[in-house]
């Protein structure tokens, strides 16, 4: 029989690791993967066509359905998520103690105005603590490092909001430790802050207690990215979707099965000290199956950003997850 050839491109995760070595096989597919330790680099592969299933950001995947039809649809596979509220840096400067003191003030975002962090932690600030975008003035750029624009990807901004690139040599850590801008929002840590500034700080600075109460009252664990997978690649042949989702399960459950296995040798493996405890912790909390795949056990996180997505004006429609997902893989 033959095997279907695919460029398939993402991050060398923990849990994709077996999988793109070639250990995990993909029933019917002869797959060549593609990655990069800058993931922004997939995605601009995707992008241009270069790829025919990518881990994706979720809001790159979405800025392409405001099309005639959109070359893309999802596989509810995520292999990056993260709960954001520790993606909200500030400077002593600005006088903000709390998310309120956000209204008015100057924000920094990593890359473009609405990337996935940045798309999350506006919804929470708008859903949580009445403060919306329109209410501050957005400074878009690199956080250690300046970037350019990302004009490979449309960059919609709804009327109302102001938003303008950080100066072409200029970081957003840079200005934030001198208080030319009040907060950050990036998906990278500002390495000053690692490094023990005293100047700028977390506006959370317990997250963990922060987000693991935002989950208990909500049961949104945000994803970042999305596996998407061309229009043409489905239709003509529809079983390759659930040969992919099966693939990706059985990296990450592998995964989940070790670490369950090793807490009886309490991670002796792990080089972190008291993982063990955060283990159980996080299994506690999250489950045993910490890390779901499949549209019912991610709805509500999935239809949340979706509606948040609309919301700041990247999305003209409000799409659900019945919308996005290819219909074969809606029973996961």
């Amino acid at each position: 029989m033959n095997e279907l050839p695919l460029r398939i491109g993402g991050y060398r995760y923990e849990h994709t690791r077996a999988l793109f070595d070639g250990k995990i096989p993909i029933d019917g597919v002869q797959p060549t993967f593609v990655s990069s330790a800058l993931i922004s680099d997939v995605f601009e592969q995707m992008a241009g066509g270069e790829l025919d299933v990518a881990e994706y950001g979720f809001t790159y995947f979405l800025r392409s359905w405001d099309t005639p039809e959109s070359p893309l649809v999802a596989l509810p596979i995520f292999p990056n998520r993260n709960f954001r509220h520790e993606a909200l840096f500030v400077s002593e400067r600005s006088g903000i103690g709390r998310p309120e003191d956000l209204a008015g003030k100057t924000i920094g975002e990593f890359a473009l105005w609405g990337h996935d962090p940045g798309v999350w932690m506006k919804g929470i600030l708008a859903d949580e603590y009445g403060v919306t975008p329109e209410q501050c003035r957005w400074v878009i750029g690199g956080t250690d490092f300046p970037i350019p624009s990302f004009d490979w990807i449309p960059q919609p901004v709804p009327d109302g909001v102001d938003v303008r690139h950080a100066p072409e040599d200029a970081t957003l850590a840079d200005m934030l430790e001198s208080g030319e801008i009040d907060a950050l929002l990036s998906v990278d840590v500002p390495k000053a802050l690692l490094n023990g500034s005293t100047t700028i700080r977390r506006l959370f600075p317990d997250y963990p207690s922060v987000e693991r109460d935002y989950y208990h009252r909500t049961g949104v664990h945000p994803m970042m990215h999305v596996v998407a997978i061309r229009r043409e690649i489905v239709a003509e042949h529809p079983e390759v979707a659930r040969a992919l989702y099966d693939a990706y399960c059985t990296d990450k459950d592998r995964l989940q099965d070790y670490y369950r296995d090793q807490a009886s040798k309490q991670h002796m493996g792990v080089i972190t000290p008291w993982f063990s405890a955060l283990f159980e912790e996080n299994r506690r909390v999250l489950g045993e199956d910490w890390w779901p795949y499949g549209v019912e056990r991610n709805r509500k996180a999935v239809d949340t950003f979706l509606r948040y997505h609309h919301e700041q004006g990247l999305s003209r429609t409000l799409l659900t997850s019945d919308d996005i997902f290819t219909p074969t893989l809606l029973d996961t």
